[in-house]
């Protein structure tokens, strides 16, 4: 897996979390960034930065995942958006695909799901 040339934004209000998930990017050697909201998400991608993919989470103060998806989306951002969620109801599941996610991945993420959703999108592609 050539991921070494990735780029990747973490979009998570909860530190550990944004740690937790940078430090495993680091490992499959994806650089990346974390911010703790949507807007945040939208101000980095609004100073001209661009990533190949995006980790979100839903559930965040200030802007949630689903309006930073809508509203990056809307500004023709094509990065591959993974929705990171402890949320598992089918229908908070759907709402968030709809927004614009490319895929679901379901808390707690770990190196083996994280590994899978590279490999889906940057390998087979």
């Amino acid at each position: 897996m050539d991921s070494h040339k990735l780029t990747a934004l973490v979009v998570d209000d909860d530190r550990m979390v944004r740690i937790i998930h940078g430090k495993m990017l680091n490992s499959v050697g994806v650089k990346n960034q974390v911010v703790q909201n949507g807007k945040e998400a939208i101000n980095v991608h609004l100073s001209g930065q661009t990533f190949d993919l995006i980790l979100m989470d839903l559930d965040m103060p200030i802007m949630n995942g689903i309006e930073a998806i809508k509203e990056l989306r809307s500004m023709g951002i094509c990065s591959t958006i993974a929705g990171v969620s402890a949320r598992s109801m089918e229908s908070h599941i759907q709402e968030f695909m709809e927004a614009g996610l490319d895929e679901y991945l379901e808390k707690p993420l770990n190196i083996s799901k994280l590994t899978s959703f590279i490999h889906k999108f940057y390998v087979t592609n």
